[in-house]
């Protein structure tokens, strides 16, 4: 375990604030506002702002507040953010953000949940500080067996796990393949994110009933990713290194690339400088080509693992009737649906978060 602080070059800031000032900005047709992507002045106004307003150094010091480390795991580098709770009795929990995230994602979660938890936080390979991708392969079960590998090695016994998007399968996958230390599993998900989880699920559409009004719902959410959500997927999924270009050499096409899903999936307002944040670990990492590369990997993985059989529990945000008929659990299973709220919860409901957390994991512990 090799301790780990951040500190980007003054040189790698100065060229990011340099490339926005010169960015060629392309032509937009009129009155198309977001449907054929991010609108220039939308994007114009947040570049402007990580170029003169937002302050990189604010956030590389409160990321450093944190412990952070890098360990190497079946060669792999990766690095986690380790918060030790003050209660020597307390229960770890391992927290996986998804894609285009990273241990960015939670930081409203840490001071709350580490007064009675101990945390860690890793980012997934090729993400972020887990940099460089050390090779194909890495798909979200080899990710889950670095996990464990990464949890022996901190001297957790018993843990929980938790994550969205990419990080609920990691999770899952971590909770099935160490059953034995693992006390439960714990996921975040959003209706359409459950209906485009369910596009990739053979026969879920045949399984529907397009007259019963709830699974006419979920199939108009599945054809509606299917054609119109699904594009920057497509395009990790077939061709990574190519885009990799674009998302490595223009910090309007990263900022671009990342803040159209933030827009796209959230419900309720995220911090912008949290959001720049998130986009600057990506820039100043290069860490957008090798995080397609994860996705291109897991698209055409033959490999899910079993389901978990520890304790599950799940919290729905946006929730509607549609999430529980995807999502059928036995019952007991703990779940909790919010009103508010969408793909990012950690970043647009924080304190729900946390509260669910407690209430699921506190009887395990």
């Amino acid at each position: 375990m090799n301790p780990f602080r951040i500190a980007v070059p003054q040189t790698d800031l100065d060229l990011l604030h340099d490339r926005l000032a010169a960015a060629r900005w392309p032509a937009e047709l009129p009155g198309v506002g977001w449907s054929r992507g991010v609108p220039s002045d939308k994007l114009h106004e947040l570049a402007e702002y990580w170029r003169t307003g937002y302050d990189w150094r604010a956030a590389e010091a409160r990321l450093n507040e944190y412990p952070q480390f890098t360990t190497e795991i079946d060669g792999q580098n990766v690095w986690f953010l380790h918060v030790r709770s003050s209660r020597p009795d307390a229960t770890a929990l391992l927290i996986t953000h998804g894609y285009p995230s990273s241990p960015v994602e939670f930081l409203g979660l840490i001071e709350p949940l580490s007064a009675d938890y101990h945390l860690v936080v890793p980012a997934l390979p090729g993400y972020a500080f887990s940099t460089p991708l050390s090779g194909t392969g890495w798909t979200m079960t080899r990710t889950a067996r670095a996990w464990v590998e990464l949890m022996r090695r901190l001297g957790y016994d018993r843990y929980g796990v938790h994550g969205g998007d990419v990080g609920a399968g990691v999770s899952g996958a971590v909770a099935a393949l160490d059953g034995d230390h693992v006390i439960g599993c714990h996921v975040v998900t959003d209706p359409p994110t459950a209906a485009a989880t369910a596009t990739f699920l053979p026969g879920m559409a045949d399984r529907l009933n397009p007259d019963d009004p709830v699974d006419k719902v979920i199939l108009e959410r599945m054809d509606a990713f299917r054609d119109d959500g699904s594009g920057y997927l497509a395009i990790m999924n077939t061709r990574p290194q190519t885009i990799g270009y674009g998302l490595t050499d223009s910090p309007i096409f990263q900022l671009a690339w990342i803040a159209e899903k933030f827009e796209e999936w959230t419900r309720l307002p995220i911090d912008r400088d949290q959001l720049l944040t998130n986009v600057s670990l990506y820039w100043f990492t290069g860490s957008g080509v090798s995080a397609a590369h994860t996705l291109y990997e897991q698209a055409h993985s033959t490999e899910w693992g079993d389901p978990p059989a520890v304790p599950q529990g799940f919290a729905v945000f946006g929730a509607d009737e549609t999430v529980r008929k995807l999502i059928p659990v036995p019952p007991g299973t703990h779940w909790t649906e919010f009103g508010h709220g969408g793909h990012f919860p950690a970043m647009e409901a924080p304190a729900d978060v946390v509260a669910d957390l407690r209430a699921f994991f506190g009887p395990l512990t």
